[in-house]
């Protein structure tokens, strides 16, 4: 500090070598007594293990500190992140957009001071910048894509022939662009690059009533159809059907929040900026004010949840009435959270069906696919056979008739890799049309310094023969190819969902049924 140099004093060393004794380390592995949670960010100083926390069902953080001395845990406070300084002293705290330093703590904190940051000015060079992302993600693909070969491409050469219109980059979006066109060089799948520092429009979002509503002859708007949701679950509230709410299909929406329907093109003009709030509905079932009632309801920003729960629940129901109630119908989206969820949801409900249509077409890909394969090729060995219930089935629960999967264009990533693993345990005829073809992995983006990412393709997998790679830049071929008219997908038609009705019932022909109960044992012989 000027201070410092004005006294001569020399400003103190910090340490920074840390020094590991790696012989007996597993040994010196120990467990804190708390509770068992989600936790991350672990650092320590002095007596004190700090860690971040944050429930399941929150997004919130809690920073938490573990005494070792006098082996209690204290809550620090909820904060987005901490960074211990490097001579163990002062601790910077995150909350929000706020940043504030605080000493070591060891017990709850309240910020009251916090870092000014108003008159904090970067002077940046725009064209170094995007020329340093540019080599940066040259250098990642380089060191990271998963074949070091670079797929035979002349990697090197790559950038020379994308470096020579970085002069024209003029904004972050066409350095995006750059750095697109050359990563596409590789002909790989998983290969993305987007963010970074650039201006960003404003998103009014609009409300939305979870219904389909058209424009009546009188000038008001009619509720022709109202979707029904899963309220007790955020994406999928259906607004017009929340307890209170007071609207019923084939109402006339006379105003919202006072304004008369008859003076906008659309609803939705109405409705602009009121997802998440209160609205007032002025309903009324001729397209008259008089004799009108009034309701109170929270729109959505989004409605797709709503329509893909009434795809689904058709599908099952279309299913059940085709097949005389023989047969199971499920959808997985994707093969992450949300798609096992959906597995779970209808798999297990459905276990006393005979037969089962698996639909993987749209499968945003993910990672659980093993666990879903898993019970779908599990193997009976008995037969449940509890009191009071009529319903049997084996023993693991699993449905011992014939299975059928539905695949698309659009079933990708592990999504693709679901079919392959479907087809090599012969769980059943493939339905559909070729899927998409992409199985390069990806772990997620290291950090660039304008925050924008770069996905880079790290691990593959080849067939267990040792003699090809499967399903990149191909996907996975349908047993039977039936390809999806556009026009019939509007009228409502699913040829390929037909077709698998079709093959299925012609399979449980061939299957044979549960065994009967045996005679129950006499024990008193």
């Amino acid at each position: 500090s000027s201070d410092e140099k004005a006294s001569g004093t020399t400003p103190a060393k910090i340490p920074i070598t840390v020094k590991v004794e790696l012989d007996g380390i597993v040994d010196r592995i120990t467990a804190l007594p708390v509770t068992p949670g989600n936790y991350f960010a672990l650092g320590t100083s002095d007596d004190m293990v700090y860690y971040m926390t944050n429930a399941t069902s929150s997004p919130k953080t809690t920073l938490k500190a573990y005494n070792l001395k006098d082996k209690k845990e204290v809550e620090i406070g909820q904060f987005n992140n901490y960074v211990i300084s490097a001579d163990r002293k002062k601790m910077l705290l995150k909350k929000d957009d706020a940043f504030a330093i605080v000493d070591m703590p060891k017990d709850k904190v309240t910020i009251d001071k916090k870092i000014d940051l108003s008159n904090m000015k970067l002077m940046l060079d725009r064209k170094k910048e995007w020329e340093q992302i540019f080599n940066e993600a040259w250098r990642q693909m380089s060191d990271f894509f998963y074949d070091e070969g670079m797929h035979g491409v002349d990697w090197p050469a790559m950038k020379k022939k994308y470096q020579a219109l970085l002069p024209n980059v003029n904004n972050r979006l066409d350095l995006t662009y750059v750095i697109g066109e050359m990563i596409s060089e590789l002909n790989v799948g998983h290969a993305y690059v987007g963010g970074g520092d650039y201006d960003k429009a404003e998103r009014i979002q609009t409300g939305l009533l979870g219904a389909e509503i058209s424009r009546d002859a009188s000038g008001y708007f009619k509720i022709n159809d109202i979707l029904k949701g899963e309220n007790w679950i955020s994406s999928s509230r259906s607004p017009l059907t929340e307890i209170g709410v007071n609207a019923k299909e084939g109402e006339y929406i006379i105003e919202v929040n006072g304004t008369s329907t008859t003076t906008v093109n659309d609803i939705h003009e109405l409705l602009l900026g009121t997802a998440g709030k209160t609205v007032e509905l002025t309903l009324n079932s001729k397209p008259e004010r008089s004799g009108s009632h009034k309701t109170l309801v929270v729109p959505v920003a989004d409605e797709s949840d709503l329509y893909y729960l009434k795809w689904v629940r058709h599908n099952i129901d279309y299913v059940s009435e085709k097949t005389n109630g023989q047969v199971g119908y499920l959808h997985i989206p994707d093969m992450g959270a949300n798609g096992l969820n959906e597995f779970v949801k209808y798999f297990y409900p459905q276990l006393q069906k005979k037969a089962l249509i698996i639909d993987d077409r749209g499968n945003g890909g993910g990672n659980v696919s093993p666990q879903i394969i898993e019970r779908l090729n599990r193997e009976p060995v008995f037969i449940n056979a509890p009191r009071n219930i009529t319903v049997q089935v084996p023993d693991p629960t699993m449905i011992l008739g014939p299975k059928v999967l539905l695949i698309d264009q659009y079933s990708a990533s592990d999504g693709d890799i679901f079919p392959y693993r479907f087809r090599t345990y012969g769980l059943g005829k493939i339905i559909g049309r070729r899927s998409w073809g992409g199985v390069v992995g990806i772990r997620g983006s290291l950090p660039f310094v304008d925050g924008g990412f770069l996905n880079r393709p790290e691990f593959s997998r080849y067939d267990i023969k040792g003699q090809t790679w499967p399903m990149e830049g191909y996907g996975v071929d349908p047993d039977i190819e039936i390809i999806n008219n556009p026009a019939d997908e509007y009228k409502g038609i699913d040829n390929q969902l037909d077709k698998a009705i079709e093959v299925i019932l012609e399979e449980l022909k061939l299957r044979p049924e549960i065994p009967v109960a045996p005679p129950y044992p006499k024990k008193n012989q």
